[in-house]
């Protein structure tokens, strides 16, 4: 009898024994496969990372040659030469500019006392309305220059034998302060008594500017060296 109790309790023992043994594996089963679903989480997401870091890294690249591309640019920009304004050429008396025409009347004046004068006289003949070659020819031919410059010219700046006040010492003649006003004076004289009242030839001009019948021949005359200086 104590045989058989012996017996069962072994047998009841060792299915207990048994079961235990199978709940311990199933256990440690289940930990392996949580531990390697964890594993596989963790790898997945290190995976993520390392792709978000990586379009990232991409975005940061790209960033990077974007500012550098502008910055090529810009400095090709600031290489780049810069384009150079150029006036149009703007003609203002027989196909001359004005500064060709006063280099032109330049060669007529000489070195003398009305040297370097072409500019002014074209400046103020283009602005008054006044053929600069009839002005220029009158300066010459009452001044006497390039040769031998009047005495009118040299003390009293007076190019043109104008007559009037402030007088130039006890004679009727005109005293200007400057040569430059002296020219001036001489041009707006013939725009405002002469091509203004259409006096813009030499002919027209003559009757009223000298006596002599021989003037307008020898301002002629000047006008044709002026045009072929």
């Amino acid at each position: 009898m104590k045989s058989r109790v012996v017996a069962i309790t072994l047998t009841i023992s060792g299915i207990f024994m048994i079961n235990m043994a199978g709940i311990v594996n199933d256990e440690i089963s289940n930990k392996k496969e949580n531990k390697a679903n964890n594993n596989a989480v963790d790898i997945a997401n290190v995976i993520n990372m390392s792709s978000s870091n990586r379009e990232s890294n991409v975005e940061v690249v790209n960033m990077n040659l974007t500012e550098n591309n502008s910055n090529v640019e810009e400095m090709k920009m600031e290489q780049a030469p810069q384009s150079v304004y150029i006036p149009p050429r703007v003609e203002v008396y027989e196909g001359m500019t004005l500064e060709e025409l006063g280099e032109k009347l330049n060669h007529s004046l000489g070195t003398t006392t009305l040297a370097n004068k072409g500019l002014l006289i074209a400046t103020k003949c283009i602005e008054l309305g006044v053929d600069p070659y009839i002005a220029t020819a009158i300066m010459l031919h009452e001044t006497g220059c390039p040769r031998n410059c009047s005495k009118l010219l040299v003390t009293c700046n007076n190019v043109g034998g104008q007559k009037g006040s402030p007088r130039c010492g006890n004679g009727s003649y005109k005293y200007y302060e400057t040569l430059d006003e002296g020219i001036t004076g001489h041009i707006e004289n013939l725009s405002r008594n002469y091509f203004s009242q259409g006096r813009n030839t030499i002919e027209t001009i003559a009757p009223k500017y000298a006596e002599s019948t021989e003037w307008p021949g020898k301002i002629n005359w000047f006008v044709g060296k002026i045009r072929e200086s």
